[in-house]
């Protein structure tokens, strides 16, 4: 249930960082983000920029691969990073807990299409794609039907 939609043009992996930490000031419990694109698009760093620049002090930010979920103590809630890749059945989203958490930490998907019908109806859904003009570069095409990220948007489609 897309009602919005802008795609921006990154080029290099500090971009990505900038807007991560850029979004970053803009979320809060219950906020989630869907990271979507394939292996090495950049879901991961963008990720781990968010994630770094709400913590109060500087940690180390290990991928979720394995452990399919990380939680971090946020400034107002937790934040939970999942990466549900290796997750075979709906089944297992509901055994994380990711459910949820959907209602009240700050939550950031990767491969949130394992998600199927769960993904909130809120969540600002990220779908990053190589841009195939230089190696770093990647396009970013934002989808949302939640007003609440209207701003946050439109501020950033300028940029």
């Amino acid at each position: 249930m897309t009602a919005f939609s802008v795609s921006k043009d990154i080029q290099s992996p500090d971009d990505m960082g900038n807007l991560a930490r850029k979004i970053a000031a803009h979320v809060g419990a219950g906020d989630c983000l869907l990271l979507e694109g394939i292996i090495g698009a950049g879901k991961s760093h963008f990720a781990r920029s968010l994630i770094q620049s709400l913590l109060p002090q500087p940690e180390d930010i290990p991928s979720p691969t394995f452990t399919l979920v990380q939680t971090y103590d946020g400034p107002s809630c937790e934040i939970w990073h999942s990466d549900l890749y290796r997750l075979s059945s709906l089944d297992e989203v509901f055994e994380l807990g990711l459910v949820e958490a959907f209602d009240s930490e700050i939550t950031l998907v990767e491969w949130p299409e394992k998600l199927e019908d769960v993904a909130p109806d809120h969540a600002l859904r990220l779908k990053i794609a190589l841009h195939g003009i230089a190696e770093d570069a990647r396009t970013i095409t934002f989808e949302w039907s939640d007003p609440k990220w209207s701003p946050l948007l439109e501020e950033i489609s300028h940029d």
